[in-house]
């Protein structure tokens, strides 16, 4: 099938076009507002040709297809859709309202605009931290004397960029995300909180540190601005707007970024630093390797739940202030043992469309991206899903007994080897065979009740 027949026949199994209130993608899946799910026939959805997997949320349709093909199949619906969809800031408030009526916790809200912060940096990553890559291993195999060229000092320059202005960017995408109608005062805040002249300041006697507390006393700030924006809203006459509100904001936001939420933010950034420093990062060989194996065996379920959008602050926090973030292979490992479950699926499996799933979903899975393993082959088989996360904690273990740390995020899966710091790749390289194998013995361990065709 071509991507519009997919798209079209997609739109007939979800009920017609009538019944999408919109569509977009991300990376993997196609997201469909669906206004009457009992029109929506999820089996034949889960057996159209490309389908990797179904996942049915809060009155969402994801229909996963994979890197590329989502991106293609999502237009193609797009386009045969037309006018009857709803788009901008309408689709945002239907969504808003159904979230409402859902009565969503304020728990997993935040940690749902958190990671929404971030996802539009995720490219920005996956770029920088591949240029980060060459440099790496070009220092690994030339030594120091490469650090000292015109072209090393370029290619960190161009793999830095979007660290070196990280602070703002993450500003800029906060305000939005928490309803600021004016997003670019984030980028200002999380410009001061960074800035050099910092260091010239002293208060209570302490010179002030520049980027203290990192990306997460940004967060912390752009909340209080995007508050006090609201509340300046509901009393400044119209006329003054203008003028009061962004003055009022973006003074009493600063005074207090550097006086209680900068300090603040750094404490959190210090105690997460020392966290990691007595569990994954401790000398002490038990500790590390049972707190790599919890990390790696609970990063699936955090998956699940989107828990794991909270952990992206605390990677980039690590890598500004250390260098190298220890946790991010540690929780890739999860990602790696899935794929070690597939291959055992693929190798017991008679259902022919669960093999092609798991032939379909195995190459992403080796880059990286898991969703399509998760929801289409371990998650609904039930127990290659547990293979999987004990395989994870096999891999976590193995990852923090040799303290293998990763230079920049955005890249998962087998390419996070050129992201290896202190020439551990190979150590790594261990850890994802590790990973695989622990995965694989697991499940054929558990086994699981094979799909009748």
């Amino acid at each position: 099938m071509t991507d519009k027949e997919i798209a079209k026949k997609l739109i007939e199994l979800v009920g017609g076009r009538d019944n999408i209130k919109s569509v977009e993608n991300c990376m993997t899946r196609c997201r469909l507002e669906i206004r009457d799910m009992s029109k929506v026939d999820i089996d034949k959805i889960e057996k159209l040709e490309g389908t990797l997997g179904v996942v049915q949320a809060e009155g969402q349709l994801q229909v996963i297809y994979g890197p590329g093909k989502v991106n293609k199949v999502t237009q193609e619906v797009k386009n045969l859709l037309g006018t009857k969809i709803l788009l901008g800031d309408e689709a945002v408030q239907e969504t808003k309202k159904r979230l409402k009526e859902k009565n969503d916790t304020k728990f997993k809200n935040a940690l749902k605009k958190l990671g929404n912060v971030f996802i539009p940096l995720i490219p920005l990553f996956i770029a920088c931290g591949l240029v980060l890559a060459i440099n790496n291993i070009a220092s690994t195999y030339f030594g120091n004397s490469y650090k000292l060229t015109t072209a090393a000092k370029i290619i960190s320059l161009i793999g830095n960029s979007v660290f070196s202005v990280l602070s703002i960017l993450v500003g800029v995408n906060a305000a939005k995300e928490f309803g600021s109608q004016m997003p670019m005062i984030g980028g200002a805040l999380g410009g001061v909180i960074s800035s050099s002249s910092l260091s010239s300041i002293v208060l209570f006697g302490k010179e002030l540190t520049p980027g203290r507390g990192g990306i997460i006393s940004v967060i912390l700030v752009v909340v209080l601005a995007v508050f006090i924006e609201k509340q300046c809203r509901k009393i400044v006459p119209d006329v003054l707007d203008l003028f009061i509100t962004p003055l009022v904001t973006l003074t009493i936001s600063v005074l207090a970024a550097l006086f209680i939420l900068q300090p603040v933010g750094g404490f959190i950034s210090d105690s997460v630093g020392v966290l990691v420093a007595k569990t994954i990062a401790s000398d002490n060989y038990f500790i590390s390797i049972i707190s790599g194996a919890i990390s790696g065996g609970l990063f699936l379920p955090l998956v699940m739940i989107g828990m794991h959008q909270a952990l992206t602050p605390i990677h980039a926090d690590l890598i500004a202030n250390v260098g190298y973030t220890i946790l991010l292979p540690a929780l890739a490992a999860a990602g790696m043992a899935q794929v070690g479950a597939t291959i055992a699926v693929f190798r017991r499996t008679k259902n022919k469309r669960l093999k092609k799933t798991a032939k379909n979903g195995f190459i992403p899975g080796v880059l990286g991206i898991g969703e399509p393993l998760i929801y289409g082959i371990t998650l609904p088989l039930g127990k290659p899903f547990l293979g999987a996360c004990l395989g994870a904690a096999v891999g976590g273990a193995v990852m923090a007994a040799f303290k293998v740390g990763a230079v920049a995020l955005g890249v998962s899966g087998l390419p996070l080897a050129l992201l290896i710091a202190n020439g551990k790749f190979l150590v790594f390289l261990v850890g994802v065979l590790a990973s695989y194998v622990a995965g694989y013995v697991f499940t054929e361990l558990l086994g699981f009740e094979d799909p009748i065709e």
